[in-house]
């Protein structure tokens, strides 16, 4: 009896995008965490997805989806961050407003925004290959 180990292909990539996602949302998690005692929410929230979006370009393009870079694939990567952030920062307000603690209400936030992230970043990057 064989027993295969390996990850197969399908799953590979959405683990490289888990992994990306961990790494760039704790980023955007401890800029926000660090800023929010400074200035208000939406802009705490706006400066570390602004910081983030940098690493996360890089590794979505190097690691997740092993794509080469390129200005059509980097504007429809912006095109859809722009989308989540608009997605990310209405959340997080509304959230708020509905009375969770600024410290804790990103974290129903991403679990609304990631998934539908997956499916705008995979089809800007994943588009002509």
């Amino acid at each position: 009896m064989h027993i295969d180990m390996t990850i197969k292909e399908d799953y590979k990539e959405p683990l490289r995008f888990i992994v990306t996602g961990i790494v760039a949302t704790a980023m955007h998690y401890a800029i926000y965490w660090m800023l929010i005692g400074y200035i208000g929410i939406s802009l705490a929230w706006s400066i570390g997805y602004i910081i983030s979006f940098v690493a996360n370009y890089l590794m979505t393009t190097f690691f997740t989806f092993k794509v080469k870079p390129g200005m059509k694939k980097a504007g429809g990567f912006a095109f859809s961050h722009v989308i989540n952030w608009a997605l990310q920062t209405g959340c997080l307000n509304f959230f708020v407003f509905i009375g969770i603690d600024k410290v804790w209400a990103p974290i129903p936030v991403y679990a609304v925004c990631v998934p539908i992230n997956f499916m705008l970043v995979r089809f800007f990057m994943k588009r002509g290959e």
